[in-house]
């Protein structure tokens, strides 16, 4: 057998992918996360390298090691975004996405449907006014007018209050 360096690279040259997958997976689509959790698996593999049997059992331990490093992360992040205070805030704080949050297609259904209409093409489909007045049977001036509405009441509805604290 080869040393420890050189069976673990050729192990990670053959898992690398898969782990990361996986980890992606784990991590809600989360890419800097995953990369996260691949690295400290690896760390953790590679300490009790020496000790673990060449054979399949390599690929359900570091999947083990992975599920509950993910776990473990996810609870010291938990933990890390409580605080306790004597009193709440005289303003309510909410990070992004939470239920408070609005996304664009809200928004959009929000929007009376000749200004989505408007927007949609125009800014979705990237359609000229020219084109965008052919396709809904109004005028250019009709068609600026409501993707200027349009877009004002998208700004005024995703609009994010700074707090500061």
């Amino acid at each position: 057998m080869g040393d420890r360096e050189t069976e673990f690279g050729e192990y990670l040259d053959s898992r690398a992918s898969v782990m990361r997958r996986t980890a992606y997976l784990l991590c809600g689509g989360d890419w800097h996360r995953a990369e996260d959790l691949v690295q400290t698996t690896l760390a953790k593999i590679y300490v009790v390298w020496p000790r673990l049997r060449r054979d399949d059992a390599i690929d359900a331990y570091a999947r083990k090691v992975m599920v509950r490093t993910a776990i473990d992360e996810s609870r010291r992040a938990y933990r890390r975004r409580e605080s306790v205070t004597d009193a709440p805030p005289e303003v309510p704080v909410h990070p992004p996405g939470t239920e408070d949050a609005i996304d664009v297609r809200e928004a959009l259904k929000r929007l009376p449907p000749g200004q989505r209409a408007v927007v949609v093409l125009r800014y979705w489909e990237d359609l000229s006014v020219a084109e965008t007045a052919a396709a809904l049977g109004k005028s250019e001036g009709t068609i600026k007018s409501q993707a200027a509405k349009g877009l004002a009441a998208l700004r005024a509805m995703l609009a994010v209050e700074e707090v500061t604290l």
